[in-house]
């Protein structure tokens, strides 16, 4: 309450209403899987197109396993397209990688380095897509050396259009262009301490001085470095994988746009680490921990003698990085998450996405393809208590491609809770690399279903009787009576329907409890109950009496209000569809004693129509009237 210790007028601020509650996100993925390149710890970045997958993770090439004889289908890779293209808007991506290193790496020069050292040019991520095609391209400019008038001396050189750090080459109009920049002819820009004016440096740590040089007869040019690279694409079409430019760096690694700086092995913030493959090492000889400068570092990459005749053009040097490896298929570990090397949290698989709190729907794509059934089956168990455990989300689970309906029966008789569901069979798309009909796990087309019918009609509408975009075909086609089987033990199906096409049909859960069999049930009040948990944080150590607690009944009520009025409960008037208490019927004194606010909620969710009967008879005139 405020202070009124001197007379005046005291204008305040109050509130006449409850405050509110926002409904929260139930769209946003998040999968876990193995990929072509990328992170493999940290928190993962939000995507929301198939096109950012491909620049941080590659794209639908196969992977090679190390432990397997022959390649693998990209299952992540399907899945996050199949999430998008069925509805998805929101992923997030958390690659699982099981290996040592597996980074692909090069060397400059080739062969036997010179004296001074090397460049060790290294993949960021490990996979057989850092396999990248680099190419080095000198740029030489203008003459930036001019003469400007002075009273005393009359004419003096100076630099015009340069940085402290930059490289040049100085060449006298005696020699011919194809003088080679090697060593004594490159230089940076510094500052001389006696004057404060420009001064050039060389690699040996010599000083040229400007006053050393006459504009007539001498000429300065700017050198700096474009570094291009190319990604692997299809293996059989070579060169026409993605390519990105970085432009005008540095060869002196105190350059504010110095190639060691840009392509360090530890970069400032976790975009350009996703944005950046590559890592450029300078490693000196002599000293290794001494930089190279700058025109050491340009000798390294270009060699002496680079520089074409009549033209001052440089020659481009390309290096491809090899040896790059996928790893082994990640197991139950990877797939679970390691922790971080502070012994925290969990930095990969699944761990990494507990983070998040936004996710409401999980998936591992794939994981069902590994030949191990225990793999398969501990893998099951971690998606279930990663989604029980964060409470909010629902766990997508895939039966095993080419199961019969004994065997998927058998699989899921082994798992029971609210918080997962089962979808068979797999789906039959057409891959764009191998160009041959594949089969694919059903969870990146049901994830965007989800998301879909989340956006189009609500979270508490049950997802399915929902084309499945993309398919063409089922592994399986059901038929009714197959379906008779599966769908009452809990496993969704996929059925083809002549005229209507590819359709989701199934919306259950893998639970024994008949109060969440529903997966819309399940989503729905999972809505509910992270919408409030966000919504009424406010209440905290706030005083616990009875005018909190019709604060707290009036502002959950008004949110339960506006979902009945939106058709998501059941109920003719609001009284009949749910009910908020909270008073001293609903807390002892020893709960106000112990700083408890207890609020009892009861709401009427719609659940949906899953056998729709017509009951159709006879009747006579007679009887009608």
């Amino acid at each position: 309450m405020p202070e009124y210790l001197a007379p005046g007028v005291y204008v305040e601020e109050t509130s006449f209403r409850a405050k509110t509650i926002e409904g929260v996100s139930t769209s946003t993925a998040g999968f876990v899987g193995p990929a072509r390149f990328g992170p493999t710890d940290g928190i993962p970045e939000l995507l929301t197109s198939f096109a950012e997958f491909e620049r941080v993770f590659g794209g639908l090439e196969q992977l090679q396993f190390s432990n397997e004889d022959g390649p693998s289908h990209n299952f992540l890779a399907h899945a996050v397209r199949a999430f998008f293209d069925n509805g998805g808007r929101r992923l997030y991506v958390a690659r699982v990688y099981d290996g040592a290193t597996g980074r692909a790496s090069a060397q400059l020069p080739q062969g036997s380095p010179p004296a001074s050292g090397a460049i060790q040019l290294t993949a960021r991520y490990p996979g057989r897509a850092g396999a990248l095609e680099v190419t080095f391209r000198a740029r030489v400019g203008e003459n930036v050396l001019v003469s400007e008038p002075n009273a005393s001396q009359g004419q003096q050189a100076a630099l015009r259009g340069v940085r402290k750090y930059d490289t040049v080459w100085v060449r006298d109009t005696d020699s011919p262009v194809s003088s080679p920049p090697g060593t004594g002819t490159l230089y940076w820009v510094d500052e001389d301490a006696a004057t404060s004016a420009w001064c050039l440096r060389s690699a040996d740590s010599g000083t040229l001085l400007l006053s050393d040089l006459d504009p007539s007869v001498d000429s300065v040019h700017g050198v700096s470095l474009d570094v291009e690279v190319l990604f692997p694409g299809r293996p059989d079409r070579p060169g026409e994988g993605r390519r990105e430019l970085w432009e005008n760096l540095s060869f002196h690694y105190r350059h504010r746009r110095a190639v060691g700086k840009v392509f360090a092995e530890t970069l400032e913030n976790r975009a350009d680490a996703l944005s950046v493959p590559l890592v450029f090492t300078p490693q000196n000889a002599q000293a290794p921990a001494t930089p190279l400068s700058g025109p050491e570092v340009a000798e390294l990459i270009f060699g002496a003698g680079a520089v074409q005749p009549g033209t001052g053009a440089v020659q481009p040097v390309t290096v491809r990085l090899q040896n790059g490896s996928d790893g082994e298929r990640p197991g139950a570990d990877e797939y679970r998450g390691r922790e971080d090397q502070s012994g925290g949290l969990p930095s990969s698989g699944l761990g990494s996405l507990e983070a998040i709190s936004d996710i409401a729907i999980v998936a591992a794509p794939g994981y069902s393809a590994a030949g191990d059934a225990t793999a398969v089956q501990q893998i099951t168990s971690h998606l279930i208590s990663h989604a029980e455990r964060m409470r909010y989300r629902i766990a997508v689970l895939d039966s095993c491609e080419g199961q019969s309906i004994q065997q998927v029966r058998r699989y899921r008789a082994q798992i029971d809770s609210s918080h997962a569901a089962l979808y068979y069979p797999w789906i039959r798309v057409l891959d764009p690399v191998t160009e041959t009909e594949i089969n694919l796990p059903p969870s990146g087309f049901v994830t965007g279903i989800y998301a879909r019918n989340d956006i189009e009609i609500g979270v508490h509408k049950a997802p399915a009787n929902e084309v499945v975009r993309g398919a063409i075909s089922f592994e399986k086609l059901l038929n009714k009576s197959q379906q008779d089987v599966l769908n009452p033990e809990g496993v969704n199906c996929f059925r083809y329907f002549e005229g209507r096409g590819y359709r989701l049909w199934g919306a259950r859960t893998v639970s024994s409890d008949p109060e969440w069999k529903y997966v819309n049930l399940r989503r729905y009040f999972a809505f509910l109950e992270h919408s409030i948990d966000v919504g009424t944080q406010w209440v905290v150590f706030e005083s616990n009496g009875p005018a909190l607690w019709a604060n707290v009944r009036r502002t959950v009520e008004s949110f339960l209000f506006n979902e009945w009025k939106s058709g998501h409960l059941l109920g003719e008037k609001p009284e009949f569809a749910y009910f908020v208490r909270c008073d001293r019927s609903t807390m002892t004194q020893n709960d106000l004693d112990n700083g408890r606010l207890v609020c009892l909620i009861g709401v009427a969710p719609l659940r949906p129509a899953e056998f729709v009967i017509f009951r159709i008879g006879q009747f006579t005139a007679q009887k009608a009237s």
